[in-house]
């Protein structure tokens, strides 16, 4: 699986081409144009909602972010986004961009103008004009990674999720971003990455890193991820596929481990936990996520290990909406009503199933031996 990742990454690389579009953007902050990157899901569709990525230094990360991007939601059920990346490479602008007063740390009068520049002209035009989710990400490196931290500085944080990787951190931010993200109270993300090879940064990173794990907060989802085998220059190939995989796993499949270590486990109606899944993926993403198969047959196949027969009325009522004209409804129905003593409701309901469309595991086979099982055992 992991060589079909590689070369399904390599493949979305050299296309990435054909969903990607570029512009110049006339910024009124800044009085000065500036080239920027769009990359738009082909099969975009403006009733859905899609997370919006920024990604600084785009002549560097873009690519990669796209990549990962199509690669996870291909495979992993993460949502599809729209990825936005600004060059700053051309004539080093990046460190004009993301420059700092060395007495304070804050942002440069250019620095400021920037900040304005993304917070109050490229977002809003890119919300205005495209389908854009509430749930918005931005990725930096270097420079502009500690650039991104400046919006936690604001009272409501622009972003949702950060992707930090390996940080050149301004003065006393290794203190400030700690303190930021312990006085939230919305789900923020926060992904700090760090390569092997030390740097004059590495103990400031690793202070910041001890600082944020300090903090209790459910709110906060904070990630360290350090690569011995990493240097300053591919770090950020190394870490980006695993912040994705952070900060999106609850979009994946239901998987063996969690089916084992938490649903198993846990004292709640097997059928809560979907539920649970479902809303909090709502909550935080702000997307209604098309309910997995996958997740469906984890559910059932719990109810059955835990005798939890009642979760099967809600979760034939959910199969009857995500999979019309299925079996899976009404066989799911069929066996809460056997288990609960009401066998001729369960043989109409059998026969309903028995005339739709199999799926899965379930064949008409299946809702046949329940009929005549059921017809040998009552006398029907």
């Amino acid at each position: 699986m992991q060589r079909l990742f590689t070369i399904f990454a390599l493949f979305v690389c050299i296309n990435i081409s054909a969903q990607v579009t570029q512009e110049i953007f006339e910024s009124f902050k800044l009085q000065e144009r500036r080239d920027v990157q769009y990359y738009i899901p082909e099969d975009y569709d403006a009733e859905k909602k899609y997370p919006l990525v920024i990604v600084l230094d785009g002549e560097y990360l873009f690519d990669q972010v796209v990549a990962n991007s199509k690669v996870y939601s291909r495979f992993h059920g993460m949502p599809q986004m729209i990825v936005v990346g600004i060059n700053q490479s051309e004539n080093s602008i990046r460190l004009d961009d993301c420059a700092w007063n060395e007495e304070d740390g804050l942002p440069s009068e250019k620095g400021k103008k920037f900040f304005e520049f993304l917070g109050m002209e490229l977002i809003p035009y890119l919300d205005l004009n495209y389908s854009t989710a509430p749930f918005k990400m931005i990725v930096g490196y270097d420079v502009t990674a500690n650039f991104q931290n400046y919006w936690l500085f604001k009272e409501n944080s622009l972003f949702n999720a950060y992707v930090n990787i390996s940080p050149t951190l301004a003065p006393q931010m290794e203190s400030r971003v700690a303190s930021r993200l312990g006085a939230f109270n919305k789900q923020i993300f926060y992904q700090l990455i760090l390569e092997g090879e030390k740097n004059r940064d590495t103990p400031r990173v690793l202070e910041m890193n001890n600082a944020i794990k300090a903090i209790e907060k459910e709110s906060l989802h904070y990630f360290f991820d350090e690569y011995p085998d990493a240097d300053h220059i591919s770090i950020a190939t190394y870490g980006i596929g695993k912040a994705f995989d952070n900060i999106f796993g609850m979009f994946k499949p239901i998987s063996p481990k969690e089916y084992k270590n938490e649903i198993l486990t846990s004292e709640e109606p097997v059928f809560e936990y979907l539920e649970n899944k479902y809303k909090t993926i709502e909550d935080l993403f702000g997307i209604s996520k098309t309910v997995d198969l996958n997740d469906v047959m984890a559910i059932y196949a719990a109810t059955r290990k835990k005798d939890d027969f009642e979760s099967l009325k809600p979760l034939s009522d959910l199969c009857k909406l995500e999979f019309p004209g299925t079996m899976l409804g009404f066989y799911f129905e069929g066996e809460y009503l056997e288990l609960a003593g009401e066998p001729k409701k369960a043989l109409k309901t059998f026969e309903k199933a028995f005339i739709m469309d199999e799926i899965d595991f379930l064949t008409k086979e299946m809702a046949l031996e329940k009929i005549d099982a059921l017809k040998a055992d009552f006398g029907f």
